[in-house]
């Protein structure tokens, strides 16, 4: 006997008991109908149940037959990250993506999951889904997902789905967000149009690199990205992904956050585009790189406690300007008597480690000094063709004052100064976004070759970036009282078993309990 569900014309759904007998099949009892999910799955309980008053000794048979089948190991599946992470990514909305092929959905969702549980090698993914899944995946399979994964609508979908759950988790408006620079190096030695050797804030100076520029919100979470060649200069991707930023999602002078970003990004172009695009911005002021006049005021300014605050006024062409009404930029200043002491032991360190090789290598060029200090230094050309370098005491004495200070430039002339540090501080979070794709998330160093893998594969670890963040919000908020790291521990040994109904879940102990019950109560 079985339960069947059968349509009628109606648009309900009757719920009957079946026998097949000689080859012919017979309504044993009609339970009920309904049009209502709920109310079906209860008519089939029903008739589960009634089935087993009919016909108890094939049932007893039926469960004898299960219990002797559980405990192999060919029947048990790890299935925690379809319950908690696949929770998530269906959240999210990553389910509804347009793809032409079901199996891309399913192989899309496997990629992202296992980026989080099992980073590594996509093959790896081979080798997980046949030890854990009991599943066969073909990695040509893999390969010809990640060659249509970039060439189609998808990265632009993706992006919209993950930046509509951002800011959702925002409260429906973005007021602030925040933009840095990574790199992330290969491990071939072979240069194309795309991965080239460039400044690696990895220390990989030899190996052939792509950047990638990040938009987060506070706390972290994720909006938008874009990829750019290893040796592009940091400090103008800024615009460039600012203009895609506002086209894919419909920015106009109402809705535009404000933008924070590094030092890195303070050149004329990007604060002409951002002036003229009507943004707010934030970014790091680099203090020792101002004209002469400014550094010499600043120092004068007599910062004597910890956490004090002062603002200066420039205009376009960054000098001194007394009247708030004309600046064109506001310039606000906080003084921390540790970063003073760490700037004072850093330059005094490096200053000595400069004599030491101006004594030692008598043959000295400009040109093979490396330290940034050397600026600090007067060189001579002796007529004798020897050059001379005699330490500059005037510039070191100027740098000692403006020790400990660090410099924001805003063009708001509303918000507080600790609004405004407070803001900046904030850009921690977009690093620690890189920390967590680099080292948990493994996003390098990168194996493919070819560029559309490549951007398939950093597609990828943006919605599993996007997908781990929704899971540590949802843990962090709750009191579940276990360090952050050991869920994924907890979560991988979720097993189920294989019985003649489906996948059953193994009971879960209480940690693992309050994991499921979070991620499915929490919004």
């Amino acid at each position: 006997m079985f339960v069947r569900r059968k349509k009628n014309s109606s648009g309900s759904i009757s719920i009957q008991i079946i026998s097949k007998k000689y080859g012919k099949y017979k309504v044993i009892e009609t339970i009920g109908c309904s049009k209502d999910k709920k109310e079906i799955e209860k008519l089939v309980k029903i008739a589960e149940k009634r089935i087993k008053e009919l016909e108890p000794n094939l049932f007893d048979y039926l469960e004898y037959k299960e219990s002797k089948n559980i405990l192999k190991a060919d029947n048990v599946r790890t299935i925690g990250d379809e319950l908690v992470f696949g929770k998530i990514f269906k959240d999210l909305g990553c389910i509804d993506l347009n793809f032409k092929r079901i199996k891309d959905k399913k192989l899309f969702k496997a990629l992202v999951i296992s980026r989080i549980l099992y980073p590594g090698s996509k093959l790896y993914l081979i080798d997980y889904y046949r030890i854990y899944k009991k599943e066969i995946i073909d990695k040509n399979q893999i390969y010809r997902f990640l060659d249509r994964l970039y060439k189609t609508d998808l990265k632009q979908q993706i992006e919209k789905c993950v930046y509509d759950s951002t800011i959702r988790k925002v409260g429906g408006k973005l007021i602030v967000c925040f933009y840095d620079v990574t790199t992330l190096h290969f491990e071939s030695e072979s240069e194309d149009d795309l991965r080239i050797i460039g400044f690696s804030k990895e220390g990989k100076l030899n190996r052939p690199q792509i950047q990638l520029g990040l938009f987060t919100t506070t706390e972290g979470y994720p909006l938008a990205y874009d990829v750019y060649e290893g040796n592009k200069f940091e400090g103008h991707t800024l615009k460039e992904n600012l203009e895609k930023f506002q086209k894919k999602f419909n920015l106009d002078n109402d809705i535009k956050p404000i933008v924070v970003a590094d030092r890195g990004m303070l050149n004329k172009d990007n604060l002409a585009y951002l002036e003229e695009n009507g943004y707010t911005y934030i970014l790091g002021a680099k203090i020792k790189n101002l004209s002469k006049e400014v550094k010499e005021h600043i120092a004068n300014l007599n910062f004597q406690s910890d956490n004090q605050t002062y603002e200066i006024y420039l205009d376009e062409n960054n000098k001194l300007i007394n009247s708030k009404e004309k600046a064109k930029y506001r310039l606000v200043l906080s003084y921390s008597i540790q970063r003073m002491k760490k700037d004072r032991y850093l330059r005094e360190k490096h200053l000595n480690k400069l004599k030491l090789q101006i004594e030692n290598s008598p043959n000295l060029t400009k040109e093979k000094l490396k330290s940034p200090y050397k600026k600090y230094l007067d060189i001579k050309n002796n007529d004798n063709c020897n050059i001379t370098f005699k330490l500059n005491e005037e510039k070191v004495k100027l740098d000692e004052k403006l020790d400990g200070i660090k410099g924001y430039i805003t063009n708001d002339f509303k918000l507080t100064h600790n609004e405004i540090i407070t803001h900046y501080t904030n850009l921690h979070f977009i690093e620690e976004a890189f920390k967590i794709s680099k080292t948990d998330l493994r996003i390098r160093p990168i194996y493919h070759r070819l560029e559309d893998r490549i951007k398939a594969h950093i597609i990828i670890s943006f919605v599993a970036y996007a997908v781990y963040k929704e899971f540590e919000r949802r843990i962090k908020k709750s009191d579940l009282d276990i360090k952050f790291k050991l869920t994924f521990d907890y979560i991988k040994t979720m097993y189920g078993y294989k019985t003649l109904f489906g996948i059953e879940p193994m009971e879960f102990n209480e940690i693992q309990n309050k994991i499921i019950h979070i991620i499915n109560n929490s919004s």
